[in-house]
């Protein structure tokens, strides 16, 4: 009698593990299902006066913002370089998912953004938000009406903002981050924000986005080459990109828009847009920010219409100094601005006298614009300019981390 109680016991033991190991191959934890208990102490969560774990559903849906899966890539430039800069070569990174905005942030969100600053913030950083519409002005040209019109006339408001500096994007992507979360903090119906806080909404609460921001160089370019649309079978891919749509030709090869140009660009010496009864392009200067086929990723314009800062200073040779996984560079690791003759540093500092323009200051801004020739719509080729410049042929757009996962 008691070997057969020892051997219900026994049983009973192997059958409760047996249990427990298959409750917990089917039912581990997670971030979206933590469960009721701890597994480090097994204190109960959200008890009164102990560790509070919040619902958290995924990391939410920013407004405009498009999903681009990251992974292994080569970056460089892969048009002639008939300047010789030589300042993009190959080479293989990886980077790893994030948002961009579908579109360039337009004139519309512009004038948004100038209304709330106007009631929230102090004059004096309301004029600094202000878009320098003089970029349009020359002397030998007629743009006058672009000066007094282009950021605020109705007819352009979904035209991409132009006249704003890095700076100035920069200010724009963290109101854009304040505004969008306490929007959606509201919507969640949680309590009001702790003081302690700072005024800052909990990453605990799970209902707020990260940081909208510029994108990087390595992620802007990875964005605009959408080589999702080349693959074949496991991990293959058919073909490389000159530009965000396949083919070395500039014009549409199907259907109804057969012959027209894929983006907005200038097309040669003093020929914008085509002739009258065919203008090819519609666009003499900046155009409609949907104006033309999205690339395989969703994303639209990244060709053409404008230039886009993206977040990196400007070095020549930073493909040699790059981490393989998310690279960027942010000021002059591994190549201070003391190395170049810029106004900063000059060799001859007698007569001021320089040779170069690269310092800690100067941004990259990549992607081609209405004034520009194809060559600058490939993803590879880069310029850059003073981080507090602006012209009428740099715009921008926001991106995004994406948060709590390793892909």
């Amino acid at each position: 009698m008691k070997n057969f109680v020892r051997l219900a016991q026994g049983l009973s033991v192997c059958l409760l593990a047996a249990a427990t190991l298959t409750g917990c191959s089917k039912g581990n934890p997670t971030a979206k299902n933590p469960g009721p208990i701890s597994t480090a102490t097994g204190l109960a969560y959200n008890d009164d006066g102990g560790f509070q774990v919040k619902e958290f559903r995924g990391q939410p849906e920013g407004p405009n913002l498009v999903f681009i899966q990251g992974g292994r890539t080569t970056l460089g430039s892969f048009e002639e370089d008939v300047a010789y800069t030589r300042d993009n070569l190959e080479r293989t990174v990886t980077v790893a998912s994030f948002y961009m905005d579908e579109t360039e942030v337009a004139n519309i969100h512009w004038l948004e953004y100038l209304f709330y600053v106007k009631v929230d913030s102090s004059r004096e950083f309301y004029r600094s938000a202000l878009p320098d519409t003089t970029v349009w002005a020359r002397d030998l040209a007629y743009n006058d009406p672009y000066v007094d019109h282009y950021l605020r006339y109705p007819g352009f408001r979904y035209f991409p903002v132009v006249g704003v500096s890095w700076k100035q994007a920069n200010d724009y992507c963290k109101w854009r981050t304040s505004v969008v979360n306490y929007n959606l903090y509201e919507q969640s119906g949680l309590d009001e924000i702790p003081a302690e806080v700072g005024g800052r909404i909990p990453l605990e609460t799970g209902v707020v986005l990260p940081d909208y921001r510029l994108p990087t160089e390595a992620e802007w370019e990875y964005a605009a080459q959408a080589l999702i649309g080349t693959q074949w079978l496991d991990e293959n891919q058919t073909h490389k990109r000159l530009y965000p749509w396949d083919g070395h030709a500039l014009r549409n090869p199907y259907g109804k828009q057969m012959g027209y140009f894929m983006a907005n660009f200038k097309r040669g010496r003093g020929d914008y847009a085509g002739i009258a009864g065919k203008l090819n392009d519609g666009a003499m200067i900046t155009a409609y920010v949907y104006e033309y086929p999205p690339n395989d990723f969703g994303l639209y314009n990244m060709a053409g219409n404008v230039n886009e800062w993206v977040l990196d200073v400007y070095r020549p040779l930073s493909f040699q100094d790059f981490e393989d996984m998310n690279p960027v560079r942010r000021d002059g690791t591994l190549d201070p601005s003391t190395g170049y003759d810029s106004r900063s540093n000059p060799r001859d500092t007698r007569s001021g006298v320089y040779n170069s323009l690269v310092t800690d200051n100067v941004r990259v801004y990549k992607g081609g614009s209405w004034k520009d020739v194809a060559y600058w719509m490939s993803p590879g080729t880069r310029r850059y300019l003073e981080e507090d410049s602006s012209t009428a042929t740099v715009g921008f757009r926001c991106a995004m981390i994406r948060a709590g996962t390793n892909y």
